[in-house]
């Protein structure tokens, strides 16, 4: 029964989605009608007050008296102004997602567009763009020992100056010193300035994060400076513990060393599972979510840090503590994220996708246990469709940036740069996620008005990870954005003269032969139309013009 209503409930939202559509499309349609009926009716009936005959009859005698070459010359022109604009606008599609053609008109001319749909647009972030929150990535790579390492052997840049400017502002947020390192723009600058920090004070913990971050270029060297911080930020926490009561500048000091302690931590269980020592990592990370339970660390929900271990207990296939922490954080009342969804959905796969084919499923239908395992498929995929493409290694990875913004394409690349080898551990899963992933956007027809499961996706996903994102990277846009009209018809404009122009050139007569057919046919079909204005001329008054002046 309750399939039913939802069912019920769903068809009646996109036949109403549906009717608002075509109601506001027919709307601007009938104006335009209306309009263009209302100038070819007063262009015919002032025909003989305009002279309009007399100059048709004129350019025809001018058009008859040019030459072949003038044709050719015209067309060709024509073919390549029409190929220029074709270039651009594809150009500016490619980079920005829409028409320049269609936003000129839309922002300016307001063709086609509505008060609702402007006033939107105005009052979303103050500027036109919508707001969006983004993540600090749980899994986010170190600097030096492994983005700069794919710098300096692609020559591209990793990371865009909008991620690590927002890395610098969490920095400032968490440590609240070294303010002026973090600033840097330029990474030696940073560096020299954590020296200096060092050489002023040997326990700054802070100076040693930066330099493991940026300046070590291995992971083993990394680990080592985290921890020199380690030993440096366990003192400044034991001794701010003791005096947080005291007032509120203690206070402010001992949260300070808390995070700079979560901090380390966190990056010291990270080098832990880069190095192979996997368990060792899921300890720190278990100790870590401990120390959440007690309420001493209260940026832990920031961190995320029970992602990093669901990453690391899949790595050793312990897939009953994966679940056990899955039943905990997988709550209505917690923020999701693909990690959680998909790791749901992997777990529920792994149960029946080793004998699952798509040829016995469609005979004899699904069981109960692959009908769970393709809702916990859908779920995923309606919470951050970009992921299966990736998963699926129908799209080239790159190096995830420091930050992710959820249900994006980054969050996607981030959670497949770790996860992919989890899935192709489990027989059979990426067979299954492979039959079943694209039947998520039947469920969904208007997936930026409303949800299955979820909110509707949001719109402003695709500004955020180009903001993100790498430039040599192509962002993936969901819904997929069809080609505008605009382009189209300037392809099909450059088309056709570039054929006609070829045609006239090499074919003179028979394109002039041709040209008298279509004409004669044209002519022919638009005869009764003429008949039907002779007999409407002859209805009117024939005064009709001197009547009209004296009103």
């Amino acid at each position: 029964m309750s399939k039913a209503f939802h069912c019920l409930k769903f068809m009646t939202s996109a036949v109403e989605s549906l009717w608002l559509n075509f109601v506001r499309l027919w709307s601007w349609n009938c104006l335009w009608l209306v309009w263009i009926l209302l100038v070819v009716f007063l262009v015919y009936f002032f025909r003989e007050s305009i002279q309009i005959i007399e100059s048709i009859s004129t350019m025809s005698i001018f058009l008859g008296s040019l030459s072949p070459r003038f044709y050719v010359a015209l067309t060709g022109t024509s073919s390549l102004i029409s190929g220029i604009i074709l270039i651009v606008e594809w150009w500016y599609f490619r980079k920005y997602g829409t028409s320049f053609i269609e936003q000129v008109s839309n922002n300016h001319l307001a063709i086609g567009s509505d008060d609702n749909e402007t006033n939107t647009n105005q009052t979303a972030d103050g500027g036109g763009k919508q707001k969006f929150k983004v993540w600090r990535n749980p899994l986010n790579l170190f600097r030096g020992s492994e983005y700069n390492r794919f710098q300096w052997v692609t020559g591209q840049e990793p990371l865009t100056f909008y991620d690590m400017n927002l890395s610098a502002q969490d920095h400032q947020t968490y440590f609240t010193i070294m303010q002026k390192a973090w600033r840097e723009r330029n990474p030696q600058a940073r560096i020299r300035a954590a020296h200096q920090a060092l050489k002023e004070d040997p326990e700054c913990a802070a100076g040693y994060i930066l330099l493991a971050e940026e300046e070590a270029t291995t992971i083993l060297e990394a680990e080592r400076l985290f921890k020199k911080a380690l030993k440096c930020s366990e003192v400044l926490y034991r001794k701010s513990q003791i005096l947080q009561h005291h007032n509120p500048i203690l206070e402010a000091e001992h949260r300070r060393d808390t995070n700079v302690l979560v901090y380390i931590k966190r990056r010291l269980a990270m080098c832990a599972r880069k190095l192979g020592r996997t368990r060792e990592a899921i300890k720190m990370m278990r100790d870590l979510l401990l120390f959440q339970l007690m309420k001493e660390f209260p940026l832990m929900n920031m961190l995320n840090i029970h992602e990093n271990l669901m990453e690391a207990l899949l790595e050793i296939q312990a897939y009953a503590d994966v679940q056990a922490l899955l039943h905990k954080y997988d709550d209505i009342s917690l923020p999701k994220s693909a990690t959680i969804c998909y790791t749901a959905a992997l777990l529920k796969a792994r149960v029946v996708c080793d004998k699952f084919s798509r040829e016995v499923a469609t005979k004899r239908g699904l069981s109960a246990a692959e009908l769970s395992a393709v809702e916990a498929i859908h779920r995923a995929v309606e919470f951050n469709p970009h992921a299966p493409k990736y998963l699926l290694e129908m799209k080239c990875l790159i190096l995830p940036p420091e930050h992710i913004l959820k249900r994006g394409d980054s969050e996607a690349v981030a959670y497949a740069f770790y996860h992919l080898p989890h899935w192709k551990h489990v027989s059979g899963a990426l067979n299954l996620l492979h039959c079943t992933w694209e039947g998520t956007f039947r469920m969904i027809p208007y997936p930026l008005e409303k949800g299955n499961l979820f909110y509707p996706y949001p719109n402003c996903t695709e500004s955020a990870d180009r903001e993100l994102l790498p430039a040599f990277h192509y962002v993936s846009v969901y819904p997929k954005k069809e080609w505008p009209l605009y382009i189209m018809v300037v392809a099909s404009v450059c088309t056709i003269t570039a054929i006609l122009a070829i045609l006239t050139h090499q074919y003179p007569e028979t394109m002039i032969v041709c040209a008298k057919t279509i004409t004669e046919f044209l002519s022919l079909l638009l005869t009764p139309f003429a008949v039907i204005l002779e007999k409407v001329d002859s209805l009117m008054p024939a005064s009709m013009w001197h009547l009209l002046t004296k009103i």
